[in-house]
C-alpha cells in the first residue's frame, strides 16, 4: 500500500500529496528549496503520532512547519511536512494568576498576544513576523524579536513542552529528566555529567546565542532545563504538540524614541550605552534599508528605535526624553519621540518591513539571506559592522544591515547572484569568511533564526569538534533513525546545495508586461517573494493584501502561495505543465486583482500583474471561460448598447427570467443582480452641457467605461465641481478606454490595442501638458501602471505621469479653491487600487476641508470588477465585504454619508447592504447645489 493511502487511513486530518500542495511548501523564507513527498495537517497529538508511525514504517523523514517564515531553510525537507496552521492552531488556556498560557504549535503569535492582552499580559518574544509566525516555529527556532532586551528569547519564556519523538515516544519536557524513558534519561544525564567542562566553557556568553543545541541548559546550575535545551532544536529532535509558556505584564502605555546617527557604526557604538536606561527595545536600521520610508524618520544615516513602557503618557514621555538627552550627548544627531499609538505603529512598520525591503538594494539589485542574523556581544557590534562592510567590499558584494542592535544581532541581505554557479562559489567563500569574522568577535552564527541549511555546515568553526560531536550524540539520543528534519544542525547539508534559484530558467521568459522594476525578467519578478508572508496576516485592518487568504485561510490563496506556485511552474519539476498549469490557474482563480500586494507586500510582489500574464498565456489559442467574453469585453457591449439606445430594453429584461439565461451563458454568478445601464451615457450628457468655463487651466476628464455607461452622475458631478473650482473641463475627442477589463481577464493583445488607441487619442492633450483626470480608481490605476508596463513606450510613460485622481487635480490645479462644507461623518471604503497605486492623501485632505469626518474602511469590497460577478466567486466576494466594509456601514451613525469612489464598491454596497454609496465628487456637487454655488449646466 502506498504511503499516501496509509496516511489517509491513519490520519484524521488533511493528507495532500498533489502537486500544488507539495509546491506550496518547497520553500520557506530562505534561499533553499526541497521538494517533499506530501503534506499532512494533523488535527491533534494523536494524529501526529499516527503520521509519525506511518513515516517511520516507510523510512520517510518528517519536517514540522509553522508559518513557513524560517529564513535559514529550517522548515523544508524531502519527506512529509507537518502543517500545524490548519487545525492545531489554538490557545488552549490562559492563566492570568500564574501568568502562563497553553498553546498548540500552529497558533499565530498575535492570537496569543490578543488573548493575553485581555488580562494585561503579553508574550515577550515578538519577531517582526508576529502577525503570521507560529508558536511552534518560534520554539523551533528559539525566536527573539524586538523586545528580547526586556523579556528574553523564546527559550527564556518556556515552561513545559509536550513532544513526540520520531520513534513514537510521548514526552513532557521541563526542568530535569524525570519522566523520560530510561534510555533517553540515562543518555542525557551521562552526556551532561561526562562533559561538564566543555558545556561550561564552550558556549560564548552573549544574549543572542541561537546556533547549535543549547546543551548548556542541561547544566545543574541552570536547573537542567530540558525544555529550554529542546527549544531551538529546529525540528530535529521531535515534534512539538503543546507548550506551556510564560506571559509577562504588558506596559499600559508605551512611547517610541527614534534616534538618528551619522551611520550604522555610530548607532551600533551607541546602543550598549543606552541599555542601563532599561528600554524595552533597541533596534537599529540604516538608510539603505529604510529607503523612501526614511522621510518618516529624524535626520541621520542610521537610526535606533527605543521603546519604553510605563503607567502613564507623562511617565513614558519623560523616560523617552531622558533616552534622547543621553543619546544626543553621546553621538546622536537628531531624535523624535512618538507617544501616539498610530504614529508608533507607522514607525514600527518601517522596521518590521525591513526583511522585505532589504531584498531590493538602492540600485535595484536583488539581495538574499544567508547571513541573516548573526550576533556578537553588543559592545563589539560597531567594530564588527565596520569589518563586515570591509568584507563585503573585499568580495565585491553589497548588503543592508539592520536588526537588534541592543543585543548585537544583525540582519542583513546580500546581493548574491545565486543563479550563477560562479557566484554561488563566491557565496560559499564569503559565508566561510563571515563565520570566521563572527567567531573572531566572540559571536554566534545565528542570533535568532537558527542554523538551518544556511549555517549548520559552519558550526565546527564556532564550536569546535568536541561540542559538534556532542550535538550529534544528543541528536541520536532523541532520533537515532535521523527521521526528524535531516540535514539540519547534525550531519548537515552543504550550504551551497539545494538553492531555490538553481531550478529557474536561465534566460528571460517571453512575457507581455515590461516588468520595469525587474529588468523585464518575469523570473526576477516572481523571485520578489522571499517568503516573509506578510500576506498571511489573518487579521482585518492589516491593509488590503490578500483578502481571499483572510477568507479561506489557505496558503494557495495568499500572495506567497501564488508566488510559490509560479516559481514551481517556472522550475517545471513539481508543477509540470508550464503556462497551462491547472494548479496555478486554480490558485489565481480567487485572486481578486486588488493590487494590495503591490503596496502592502514589503518585497513589492504584484500578483495582479502576474495573474494577467498567466491568464494570457494559459488561454492562448484556447477557449476561455464565458466570463472573459461577457465581462472582459464589457466596454464593447456597453458601447453597442448605448449606440443602439437599448438601455431601457436591457434593464427591463434584467428583471425577467431571461436574465437567468443571460447570466448562465455569460458565466455570471446567479446570486448577482445585473446592474442597470444608464439611460444616457455621460458623454452624451456632455455634448449638451453648457460649461461655465473658468479662469483656471484646462483638465481632461477621462470618461471611463463604468462612469460613462453605468454611473454618469459621477461624471457630471465631477464636471460641476471642477468647473466650480475654476477649471476648464474638456473630454477626449474620441472614445477612450484604459483596457482594464481585458487586462484583468488576461486578454493582453486586445488590451494593448485598446491602450494604443487611447494613447493616440490623448496625444494632443499630452503635448499641451494637460492633466488626465480619472474618476474610477481601478481605471485610473490601470492608466498609471498597466498601460506603461504593457506598451513600454516613452509616450505611455508620459501618459501615466499625467494621470491624476479627482482630489489630486483639485489640490494641484485649483489650490486656492475652498470646497463647500458638508459637515457630515462618512463611512465606506478606500478603493483597493487607490490604496495600492494612487494613494489617498489628497482625498483625505479634501474630505477634511469639506468637513467630512471619520475614516473609511480598509480591505477590499470583494466585488473587484469582474471577480465578484463570476460564477463560483459569490461566497468569497461576500465574505471579503463582510470582513471590514459591511460592518463599518452597518455600525455607522444614521447621519453618515456612505462614500465609495469605486463603481465596484458602490455596487457591492447596494447589493449586499442596500446602501446608496456616492463618489466624493457627487457629495461635493450636491453640497454646491444646495448652496447655489454650482455653475450652470
Amino acid at each position: 500500500m502506498t504511503l499516501l493511502r496509509v496516511l489517509e487511513e491513519a490520519v484524521r486530518g488533511q493528507v495532500a500529496f498533489d502537486a500544488a500542495s507539495r509546491a506550496l511548501v518547497t520553500m520557506d523564507a530562505s534561499n533553499y528549496r526541497r521538494v517533499p513527498l506530501g503534506v499532512v495537517a494533523p488535527r491533534d497529538a494523536d494524529d501526529v503520532a499516527a503520521a509519525l508511525e506511518v513515516c517511520r514504517e516507510h523510512g520517510v523523514p518528517v519536517v514540522p512547519r509553522g508559518g513557513g517564515t524560517s529564513v535559514a531553510g529550517n522548515a523544508i525537507g524531502p519527506g512529509v511536512v507537518l502543517d500545524f496552521t490548519r487545525y492545531m492552531n489554538r490557545v488552549e488556556a490562559v492563566d492570568p494568576a500564574a501568568r502562563t498560557a497553553v498553546v498548540q504549535p500552529g497558533v499565530v503569535l498575535d492570537e496569543l498576544r490578543r488573548q493575553a492582552a485581555a488580562h494585561g499580559l503579553t508574550f515577550g518574544p515578538d519577531p517582526a513576523t508576529h502577525s503570521r509566525c507560529t508558536l511552534g516555529g518560534m520554539i523551533g527556532n528559539n525566536s527573539c524579536g524586538a523586545h528580547s532586551v526586556a523579556w528574553g528569547t523564546t527559550a527564556d519564556n518556556v515552561h513545559t513542552l509536550d513532544v513526540l519523538t520520531y520513534g513514537g515516544q510521548r514526552l513532557r519536557l521541563a526542568r530535569g529528566t524525570d519522566g523520560l524513558p530510561g534510555a533517553l534519561r540515562d543518555g542525557v544525564e551521562k552526556l551532561t555529567s561526562n562533559h561538564l567542562a566543555v558545556l561550561r566553557t564552550g558556549f560564548p556568553e552573549l544574549p543572542r546565542r541561537i546556533s547549535g543545541y543549547a546543551l548548556d541548559q542541561l547544566l545543574p546550575e541552570k536547573g537542567g532545563h530540558l525544555a529550554r535545551a529542546f527549544t531551538g532544536s529546529e525540528g530535529t529532535l521531535g515534534v512539538l504538540t503543546s507548550a506551556t509558556v510564560r506571559l509577562v505584564a504588558a506596559p499600559a502605555v508605551r512611547a517610541l524614541a527614534v534616534l538618528g546617527y551619522v551611520d550604522e557604526g555610530a548607532a551600533a557604538d551607541a546602543a550598549p550605552g543606552l541599555l542601563p536606561l532599561r528600554p524595552l527595545t533597541v533596534e537599529g536600521m540604516s538608510a539603505d534599508v529604510a529607503g523612501g520610508a526614511a522621510r518618516l524618520l529624524p535626520g541621520g544615516g542610521a537610526w535606533l528605535f527605543l521603546e519604553v513602557g510605563g503607567d502613564s503618557t507623562a511617565e513614558v514621555r519623560a523616560r523617552a526624553d531622558e533616552l534622547c538627552r543621553a543619546a544626543l550627548r553621546d553621538g546622536a544627531v537628531d531624535s523624535v519621540v512618538v507617544t501616539e499609538p498610530g504614529g508608533q505603529r507607522a514607525l514600527w512598520r518601517v522596521r518590521e518591513d525591513a526583511a522585505g525591503l532589504a531584498t531590493r538594494l538602492p540600485d535595484g539589485g536583488e539581495a538574499w539571506p544567508g547571513w541573516e542574523d548573526c550576533a556578537v556581544p553588543p559592545p563589539r557590534l560597531g567594530g564588527y559592522l565596520r569589518e563586515f562592510r570591509e568584507l563585503l567590499a573585499h568580495h565585491g558584494l553589497q548588503g543592508a544591515p539592520y536588526g537588534h542592535f541592543g543585543e548585537g544581532c544583525v540582519h542583513v541581505r546580500v546581493d548574491f547572484d545565486l543563479s550563477s554557479a560562479a557566484v554561488v562559489a563566491r557565496f560559499r567563500r564569503f559565508s566561510e569568511d563571515m563565520a570566521r569574522l563572527v567567531v573572531a568577535h566572540g559571536g554566534s552564527l545565528s542570533g535568532e533564526h537558527g542554523d538551518g541549511r544556511a549555517r549548520s555546515e559552519l558550526l565546527p568553526l564556532m564550536y569546535g569538534p568536541e561540542l559538534v560531536d556532542l550535538f550529534g550524540r544528543f541528536k541520536d539520543l532523541w532520533d537515532p533513525a535521523d527521521g526528524m528534519n535531516p540535514g539540519v544542525l547534525v550531519r548537515p547539508a552543504r550550504l551551497d546545495e539545494g538553492l531555490r534559484f538553481a531550478v529557474l530558467p536561465k534566460r528571460p521568459v517571453d512575457v507581455e508586461f515590461g516588468y520595469p522594476h525587474d529588468g523585464g525578467d518575469f523570473s526576477a519578478a516572481v523571485r520578489r517573494c522571499v517568503g516573509v508572508a506578510k500576506c498571511r496576516d489573518p487579521q482585518a485592518g492589516s491593509g488590503v493584501m490578500c483578502p481571499s487568504f483572510r477568507v479561506t485561510g489557505e496558503e494557495r490563496h495568499s500572495t506567497r502561495g501564488r508566488a510559490r506556485l509560479l516559481h514551481e511552474m517556472l522550475a517545471g519539476e513539481v508543477v509540470a505543465d508550464g503556462w497551462r498549469s491547472p494548479e496555478v490557474r486554480e490558485a489565481l482563480d480567487l485572486c481578486l486583482s486588488c493590487r494590495g500586494c503591490r503596496s502592502d507586500c514589503p518585497a513589492g510582489v504584484d500578483m495582479a500583474t502576474y495573474k494577467a500574464e498567466f491568464l494570457h498565456h494559459h488561454y492562448a489559442r484556447r477557449r476561455r471561460p464565458a466570463a472573459h467574453y461577457s465581462m472582459g469585453w464589457l466596454p464593447v457591449w456597453l458601447r453597442a448598447a448605448a449606440a443602439l439606445r437599448m438601455a431601457p430594453l436591457l434593464n427591463a429584461a434584467a428583471a425577467t427570467p431571461l436574465s437567468l439565461v443571460a447570466r448562465r451563458v455569460g458565466g455570471i454568478a446567479p446570486e448577482r443582480d445585473i446592474p442597470p445601464l444608464a439611460p444616457q451615457p455621460f458623454t452624451r450628457w456632455w455634448r449638451t452641457h453648457q460649461g461655465a468655463g473658468g479662469t483656471g487651466g484646462a483638465v481632461v476628464l477621462f470618461p471611463d467605461t463604468f462612469t460613462n455607461y453605468l454611473s454618469p452622475q459621477t461624471g457630471s458631478a465631477a464636471v460641476r465641481v471642477l468647473e466650480a473650482a475654476g477649471l476648464r473641463v474638456v473630454l477626449p475627442p474620441e472614445p477612450v478606454c484604459c483596457g482594464l477589463t481585458w487586462v484583468s481577464t488576461g486578454q493582453l493583445d486586445h488590451a494593448r490595442r485598446v491602450m494604443r488607441r487611447t494613447l493616440d487619442t490623448l496625444r494632443p492633450a499630452l503635448a499641451a501638458g494637460l492633466p488626465i483626470v480619472g474618476l474610477e480608481p481601478s481605471c485610473t490605476a490601470a492608466l498609471r501602471t498597466d498601460l506603461p508596463e504593457l506598451l513600454g513606450s516613452e509616450d505611455a510613460r508620459r501618459l501615466a505621469s499625467s494621470v491624476r485622481t479627482f482630489a489630486q487635480t483639485l489640490e494641484e490645479y485649483a489650490p486656492d479653491w475652498t470646497p463647500p462644507r458638508v459637515d457630515r461623518p462618512v463611512v465606506g471604503q478606500t478603493h483597493c487600487h487607490q490604496h495600492a497605486v494612487l494613494g489617498d492623501a489628497a482625498e483625505r485632505r479634501l474630505r477634511a476641508r469639506a468637513g467630512l469626518t471619520g475614516e473609511l474602511s480598509g480591505g477590499c469590497c470583494g466585488l473587484a470588477g469582474n471577480f465578484g460577478f463570476e460564477r463560483g466567486h459569490y461566497e468569497v466576494s461576500r465574505a471579503c465585504a463582510a470582513e471590514q466594509l459591511l460592518p463599518a456601514v452597518r455600525d455607522a451613525p444614521a447621519t453618515a454619508l456612505v462614500l465609495a469612489d469605486g463603481y465596484s464598491c458602490r455596487t457591492q454596497l447596494a447589493q449586499l447592504a442596500g446602501a446608496n454609496a456616492q463618489h466624493l465628487a457627487e457629495v461635493l456637487a450636491d453640497a454646491l447645489a444646495v448652496r447655489g454655488l454650482a455653475p450652470d449646466h
